[in-house]
C-alpha cells in the first residue's frame, strides 16, 4: 500500500513539475499595451473630432457658447493626446515602480540566502529557509519560488519562473549568475554574496544618478511655468494695450488719412500660436524630464500628461481671452 502511495506521488510530481514551466493560459497582452491601445484609439477618435471642429464641419466646443474652429479643435487635440499619453504613463509607471521595489530587497534575499549556504544547505533548501523572512514586494514571489521548489521543481526551473515574473535586466543577470555558478558546483554562497553586492552598488548608482538628474528635471519645470507666466503677462497687459491703441489710431485722424496704420486684428491669433506653443513645450519637455531622471519613456508621458493638464487649464481658465 505504501509503496503504491510512493509510485503515484512520484508519477504526479513527474507530471506537475514540467507543466509548472509552462503556462496553461494563452499569453496575454501587458495591462499597460492593452492601456495604451485603447488609449491609441480613443485618442484618434478625439483628433478627427478637433480636425472637424478646424474644417466647420461640426460645433463641438469644450467652453459653451464658443463656436467651433482652432480653440475648440485644439482643446479636443489636448484631449486626445491626454488620452494615448496618461493613462500608459501612468499606469506603466505604477509597474515599474513595483518592480524597483521588489530589485530593492533583492540583495537582502541574496545575502540570506548565502549565509544558509554556509551551513551546509543546498541552494533548493537556502532558498526555501530565505523565504520565511519579509522583504517587502520581494516576499510573495520568494513565496511562490519556494513552493516550487517544495514540489518538486528544479531550482534552475524555478530562478527561470521568477525572473518571468519580474522581468527586469537585474533580475535577468541575477538569475543567470545563480543558474550557472550552481550548475557548476563549487562554494555557491561565495558567488551569490559577490551578486548582492554588485547588485546594491548597481542600484546605489542607479540612486546617485537619479539625485543629479533631479536637478535637471526641476530646472525644466521652473522653465515651463516661467514660459506659462510670460504669456499670462503678454495676454494681461500688452496685447490688450496694443488692441486698444490700434482702434485708437484706426478712428483718429491719422489712420483715416493713411500716415500711420498699426495692425492689430491679427492679435487673437497668437492665442492659437501660444497654445500650440504650451501643448510643444509640455510633451517635448515631459518626455524629456521622465528620460533624464530615470531613463523610461512611461515616466516621460506621466511628466508630459501633468505639464500638458497643467499648460492647459492655465490657457483656457487663467490666461484671458484675446479678442478684437
Amino acid at each position: 500500500m505504501a509503496s503504491a502511495s510512493a509510485s503515484s506521488s512520484a508519477v504526479a510530481h513527474r507530471t506537475l513539475v514540467p507543466q509548472l514551466g509552462k503556462s496553461a493560459e494563452t499569453p496575454s497582452l501587458p495591462k499597460e499595451t492593452i492601456v495604451l491601445l485603447i488609449g491609441t484609439a480613443a485618442g484618434a477618435v478625439l483628433f478627427l473630432i478637433a480636425a472637424l471642429n478646424v474644417l466647420g464641419s461640426v460645433d463641438w466646443e469644450i467652453r459653451p457658447g464658443e463656436g467651433g474652429g482652432w480653440n475648440p479643435g485644439l482643446d479636443f487635440i489636448v484631449l486626445g493626446l491626454l488620452a494615448v499619453l496618461g493613462p500608459y504613463g501612468f499606469v506603466a509607471s505604477a509597474k515599474l515602480r513595483r518592480i524597483q521595489k521588489i530589485e530593492d530587497r533583492l540583495p537582502d534575499f541574496l545575502r540570506d540566502v548565502a549565509e544558509a549556504g554556509r551551513f551546509g544547505m543546498t541552494l533548493p533548501d537556502a532558498i526555501i529557509v530565505a523565504s520565511r523572512g519579509r522583504y517587502g514586494l520581494l516576499t510573495e514571489e520568494i513565496k511562490k519560488m519556494a513552493s516550487q521548489l517544495e514540489w518538486g521543481v528544479p531550482v534552475a526551473t524555478a530562478l527561470t519562473l521568477f525572473e518571468q515574473r519580474v522581468p527586469t535586466p537585474l533580475v535577468g543577470r541575477v538569475v543567470s549568475i545563480i543558474t550557472r555558478a550552481n550548475e557548476a558546483g563549487g562554494n555557491v554562497a561565495d558567488v551569490l554574496t559577490m551578486v548582492a553586492h554588485d547588485t546594491r552598488e548597481v542600484q546605489l548608482s542607479m540612486q546617485a544618478r537619479q539625485i543629479s538628474m533631479l536637478t535637471y528635471v526641476t530646472v525644466i519645470y521652473i522653465a515651463f511655468f516661467v514660459f506659462l507666466v510670460t504669456i499670462y503677462i503678454m495676454a494681461a497687459v500688452f496685447l490688450p494695450q496694443m488692441i486698444l491703441a490700434g482702434k485708437g489710431i484706426s478712428t483718429s485722424n491719422l489712420g483715416s488719412s493713411g500716415a500711420v496704420s498699426l495692425q492689430f486684428t491679427f492679435v487673437p491669433v497668437l492665442f492659437i500660436a501660444f497654445m500650440v506653443a504650451v501643448i510643444v513645450h509640455a510633451v517635448g519637455d515631459g518626455i524629456m524630464a521622465g528620460v533624464l531622471f530615470n531613463g523610461r519613456l512611461a515616466d516621460g508621458m506621466q511628466h508630459a500628461t501633468i505639464m500638458l493638464v497643467t499648460g492647459w487649464a492655465i490657457m483656457r481658465f487663467v490666461v484671458p481671452p484675446l479678442s478684437t
